[in-house]
């Protein structure tokens, strides 16, 4: 079986986490990043776990596991370390139409989790299809040497470039090579050196859009 790669918008979504402890723990603190309404249930909690529920920043479920529970959920995550709850968790989400991932457990996933590289809004995912978690984690990291922080700049200013070429109004087609001659020129080297202006000036003899880029 081979999985549907997807990014799935869950800003503002219920998404129900099983389990308190440290891997439950890791799981929410994606799910917060990506600016889910996190509930969890456990009847105890990391230290982590509990500030968070301190803060407002979660909402805890205390007690076991109840199938009542995922009624609204967008997604479940099952982190407990019963066999038996997680199968059960599993067999609810699914009955309830919710897409469900339960932790090492592949065969009772809806969706697997990757192991992620992330610099501002560029994510580079890898994923091993559940079979060898550690060779993604080491992907991982061979990839965190590759791409460095200055990536993450130069997807905030292309993102600025794209808007400002479209509104333009000009042909898709057109618009395409404009993207690939930025991205393919030195504006990655330029960035690295922090040469704004140079970077200005490569935006503008490629594209003609005159763009301030503010130093970073």
């Amino acid at each position: 079986m081979r999985h549907y790669p997807i990014c799935l918008d869950i800003s503002g979504k219920r998404c129900v986490v099983v389990g308190g402890g440290n891997v439950a723990e890791r799981k929410v603190r994606r799910l917060l990043a990506c600016g889910a309404r996190v509930e969890v249930v456990g009847k105890t909690l990391t230290s982590v776990l509990t500030a968070w529920k301190g803060q407002g920043k979660i909402v805890h479920l205390e007690g076991g596991y109840e199938d009542s529970f995922l009624a609204g959920a967008a997604l479940v995550i099952g982190a407990t370390d019963s066999e038996g709850v997680n199968g059960r968790i599993a067999a609810d989400a699914r009955k309830r139409g919710i897409p469900v991932n339960i932790v090492d457990n592949p065969a009772l996933c809806d969706f697997i989790l990757p192991s992620v590289v992330e610099r501002g809004d560029l994510l580079i995912a890898v994923s091993t299809g559940g079979k060898s978690p550690a060779l993604a984690a080491k992907l991982r990291e061979e990839l965190e040497e590759v791409y460095g922080p200055e990536y993450a700049v130069l997807v905030e200013i292309l993102g600025d470039l794209r808007e400002r070429v479209i509104a333009v109004g000009g042909p898709s087609a057109e618009n395409r090579e404009r993207f690939a001659a930025v991205v393919w020129s030195d504006i990655l080297d330029q960035i690295r050196r922090k040469e704004w202006s140079k970077v200005k000036e490569t935006i503008h003899g490629l594209t003609g859009v005159e763009m301030e880029v503010k130093p970073r």
